[in-house]
Formats: structure tokens, sequence, C-alpha cells
């Protein structure tokens, strides 16, 4: 396997031209799909590619001593490179395939987290999913560590001096997303890795909503863990990544065994391959890992700096149709938002106003958005959310802004 050339990016691109590479618009002309946060629609190069694997070339991987299965090894092992590549990673034994970011943060927490003990913490903040909260606190549970929380200003963003305050020699790890996903506010990340790693704490960086949208480069960052779902990339459901520092995830136990992630197996014994084998037990979802690999090589053909611009002047586009609407309120994003936002309208539930939006052909999110610390600090039962892919125009903000206007009047809101 050779080492991926970075891929010439477009000079720029068309969202409207580009919405023709999605065969979802084609069989919903009348979709305005702003719900990327949640899942992005798919390109035919990746839906085409998935099927012509499975087609053509499939067989099971890194077992078989026959053409067909090298081949499938290959296509799985390129994968791995590419997604090096797109974090600039310094190997491809740093990238360890999962199901998704909630999988690689359990298995942190489940493996890199059993050193842990009585007297050390974990530190996050109050801006976190779920998925980057409940694997701590089942590690609390079972091995009595610290769970402390870092608390959302006013403005819906991070205090640092709060944030630098909080760490101390105790602190073990610092678990901290990098692009909030109910508001899209843009953590300071690298300075929140400069600061904990001065602790002495490790850093996992929760990448979902980054990855989509902005070039990621783990070396330049120097965190220690970052995590991101393939199907928030344009790519398939089921298949993830968590990228850690070799060294590190040599010294981790396995979390699964089963076949592959073994060196030797007796009754008495069994010894284990090094990172990333040792964390793929059994099986992989290859064709999952295939499809990755030509989402994210979608991705950075259409040059992921181009993406950031274009889902930035979407954002701010927004924030300014949005903030002008009468009884529409956003929620605080902390002056530095990406790709997603939360609001409200007065006098109708959010989940009534996404109804009334699906019946105008405009598909955005409504509730909790699985961040309810987030929701309670802001005293939000619900909010409606839109957010932002590649195929996404102005034209989509003036719809949904034409669309509120319609169900403010049905509700006589």
């Amino acid at each position: 396997m050779t080492a991926l050339r970075a891929l010439p990016p477009l000079a720029g691109f068309d969202p409207l031209a580009l919405k023709a590479e999605f065969p979802i618009f084609t069989h919903h002309p009348k979709l305005v799909y702003l719900d990327t946060a949640a899942s992005a629609q798919k390109p035919d190069e990746v839906i085409d590619g998935i099927a012509d694997f499975y087609r053509t070339e499939y067989a099971n991987v890194h077992r078989g001593a026959y053409r067909l299965s090298m081949q499938a090894t290959e296509r799985f092992e390129q994968a791995r490179e590419t997604v090096r590549c797109f974090l600039n990673a310094a190997s491809t034994e740093e990238i360890i395939f999962v199901r998704g970011a909630t999988e690689a943060i359990n298995l942190v927490a489940q493996s890199w987290g059993m050193g842990l003990g009585p007297g050390d913490e974990i530190l996050i903040t109050g801006l976190e999913h779920h998925a980057n909260i409940v694997p701590w606190q089942m590690l609390r549970e079972r091995l009595g560590i610290t769970l402390s929380v870092v608390p959302v200003t006013d403005e819906g963003g991070l205090d640092m001096a709060q944030f630098a305050q909080a760490l101390s020699p105790r602190t073990k790890l610092v678990a901290l997303t990098h692009v909030a996903n109910v508001t899209g506010h843009v953590t300071p990340v690298a300075d929140a890795v400069r600061l904990a790693h001065a602790a002495g704490a490790r850093v996992l960086l929760d990448g979902c909503q980054a990855a989509p949208r902005m070039h990621v480069d783990v070396r330049a960052l120097d965190c220690d863990f970052y995590v991101f779902s393939g199907h928030k990339c344009y790519g398939p459901t089921g298949i993830g990544v968590l990228y850690g520092k070799r060294d590190l995830l040599n010294d981790m136990p396995p979390w699964q065994g089963g076949g592959d992630m073994i060196r030797t197996v007796s009754f008495e014994t069994t010894t284990y391959q090094q990172a990333p084998f040792r964390f793929e037990a059994g099986t992989p979802d290859i064709s999952g890992a295939v499809g990755l690999d030509l989402a994210l090589r979608f991705m950075m053909r259409l040059g992921l700096d181009a993406i950031e611009a274009h889902e930035q002047d979407l954002t701010d586009y927004a924030l300014a149709a949005l903030s002008t609407q009468r009884g529409v309120r956003l929620m605080p994003g902390g002056g530095c938002q990406l790709g997603a936002l939360s609001f409200t309208v007065d006098g109708i539930h959010p989940s009534d106003l996404a109804t009334i939006l699906d019946q105008l052909h405009i598909a955005v999110r409504a509730g909790l958005h699985c961040a309810q610390p987030l929701m309670a600090r802001f005293g939000l039962p619900s909010t409606a959310r839109l957010s932002f892919g590649v195929y996404n125009t102005p034209a989509d903000v003036d719809a949904l802004v034409t669309a509120i206007a319609t169900a403010q009047r049905l509700f006589g809101a």
C-alpha cells in the first residue's frame, strides 16, 4: 500500500451543481435538507462505490491467501491510509476503525480509562453530547473517579480562564467537543490541548461536527485522541474512527477479544497484536471502510478549506436572517459558530414547528439533540436545529425563514 497523495481540491465548488451528485435530491426535488449534523446525505460515488465493491471485490480481509481476499484487504487498508491523510496522523497504526464516535469514546473509556482510580479526575464541559458524558459517568461509577464539568458562559461558549483553573494534577483526561452539535460553537481546542498538557492531562476531542466541516490536523492540535463518525462525513453509517497517538494506543489493553486482534492463543494465555489491530476484534465493517474512503476522498476533492468557507458563509447568513425574524430566538453560540444553529419560535413548540416545516419540504431536527445538560443550562426543554452540508445554499435559508413565517401565521404566533 502506498501513501495517499493529497488530492488537488476544486477551485471552490458550486453547491447547486453539487446537488446533482446526491441522488436523494433527484428523488425529492423539493427537499431542503438542513439536518446534516445528524447525518449527511450520500453522493453517487459513495453509494455506487459500495455497491460495486459488493458486486465485484468483496471478500473477508486479513485472513485469506487467495487473490480476492488480498484485494479486499488492500481496499480496507487503503481506507485506513485515506483517514490518516485526512487527519494528518503520523501513521496508519494510529487509525482504528470503530462503529462510530460513540464506540470510539467508549473504547477509550473502557481501555485507557481502566488505568484510573479514586482521586483521578476527568474534565468535560457543559457543551458535550451525551456520548461524551455517559461513558465517563459509567467509568466514575465503576472506578470511583471524579467527573468535573467546565460550565458554559451566558454567551454559549467556554470561559478559558475557568477551564485553566479547573485543571489540576488530579486531571488525567480532558474530553472536549471540537464543534458543539447543538449550537455549532467552535471551541478553542488548540488552547485547551496546550493547557491540559501543561497540567499533565491527556486530551480527547469529539470531532463529529468538526471533521465534516473543517480541516483537522491532529498533529498540529497535538491531541491524544480524536474521534469522528463516517455518516456525518457523507459516508455510510456503522463506521467511525478513533485516532490515538501510537505509543499511547500500544500501552492500552484491548477492549474486546476475538479473532484478528491476537498474536497467539492458548488455553493458558493470549498475546495481542499492536495497534490498530488489537482494537479491531472480529470481522470489521469492510464495506463501511470502503465507503468512508470514498466519502473522505470526495471531501478532499472539494477541498476541506473550501467546505469550511462555504459553511461559514451559510452560518453567518443564517444568523443574520434568523436574528431579524420576529419571534425567533437563537440559542447563544459563544460568538464563533459553524455549521449548526438552534432556535425557538415564540408560541410554537419545536416539534410542531418541525412538523409544519416538513410539510413545506424543509427537514430540521427538533428536540434535545443528545445534549440535555446544555439545554437545561439555558432553560430550554427543546429547540429546532438547522445544520448545513456542502449541498446547501443561501436559498435554503431563505426557504426556512419563509416557512417559519408560514408556521407563525398558522399558529397565530
